[in-house]
């Protein structure tokens, strides 16, 4: 009875880069990140439902002119949101030769791709690998590696695509029928509505006093920009930290000493005296339990060990 729900489709990655679909039979369209914005959000609210009211608002300032579509769905305790063009998707579409009657779901690639390892090639030129959670598409040559892209058995999530000018190849009768529940549900959630948009000026409150208390930058981009910075170098001095201290903590024998330590350049050197060539190995097993990556030498009557920070 349920047989036809639980049909699997082939899926395509349709970019406005793609050449031509010649289709046969059903397929599931996957959107390239060239076909949608996105972004990844923290909200004090619960449900989906709840952001789909503040999603024009949450895009405002960031796109193009253009006559918007949204979506969003929850990951955690944050919530993707999306903005798209229909006439954009359709059009492309149009192009490829992807008929309507050959399309069975539409989905962005943001949440059927999340998992993608590494850097995947979809044309010559461009690749799409995620960063900070996010699917990015780059030139090629931005990245080191990129394998061809494969979703040939990709099994699609629940999370699909509303394109609203789909409505050309649906009944007149239901449009009308989908108009009146539309004014409908307009009218119940009109309270709603000034609930949210008091929710959603309280939370520009929010942020607004949180970045003046401490002094934070104007936009986001820059406070991670700084955070990132920041953490690189705390992670680098700890690590410089841990392995001094590793060295001081060497027990010798008592005819080697250590006569010198510096850093220079991320590269941590330690000179020993008195260690006999061939004799090393005893304090290279100390450091190898301590797990510390690191080479050495013989080099003027000392052992030198580099430790690159």
């Amino acid at each position: 009875m349920f047989t036809k729900f639980k049909k699997q489709y082939k899926s395509i990655f349709l970019d406005q880069s793609s050449p031509p679909f010649y289709l046969k039979d059903k397929v599931n369209i996957i959107l390239s990140p060239s076909l949608y914005w996105v972004k990844k959000v923290s909200l004090p609210v619960k449900y989906v439902r709840d952001v789909k009211k503040l999603l024009p608002s949450l895009f405002e300032d960031t796109l193009p002119e253009g006559n918007y579509s949204y979506g969003a769905y929850k990951s955690g305790d944050e919530f993707f949101i999306f903005a798209y063009l229909d006439k954009l998707i359709l059009d492309t579409m149009a192009k490829k030769k992807i008929a309507p009657s050959s399309i069975a779901n539409v989905y962005f690639a943001q949440s059927e791709l999340s998992h993608l390892q590494g850097a995947a090639k979809i044309n010559a030129s461009q690749s799409i690998y995620i960063k900070d959670e996010i699917l990015l598409l780059v030139p090629t040559a931005w990245v080191q590696e990129s394998a061809d892209l494969d979703i040939s058995e990709l099994i699609p999530t629940k999370h699909s695509v509303t394109l609203a000018q789909f409505g050309h190849i649906v009944d007149s009768k239901i449009l009308k029928k989908i108009a009146v529940i539309m004014v409908v549900i307009l009218l119940l959630t009109a309270t709603e509505y000034v609930i949210t948009a008091q929710k959603l000026a309280q939370i520009t409150e929010l942020k607004d006093a949180l970045f003046a208390k401490y002094d934070l930058k104007s936009t986001m981009i820059q406070n991670k920009s700084i955070l990132k910075k920041y953490d690189s170098i705390h992670s680098k001095q700890m690590k410089l930290r841990t392995s001094i201290s590793y060295i001081l903590a060497l027990k010798l024998n008592p005819a080697e000493q250590l006569s010198q330590l510096s850093y220079k350049n991320n590269i941590l050197k330690a000179e020993f005296s008195g260690v006999v060539k061939g004799k090393e190995s005893r304090i290279s097993e100390l450091l190898k339990t301590k797990e510390v990556d690191f080479k050495s030498s013989f080099k003027d009557n000392s052992w030198q060990v580099e430790i690159s920070i």
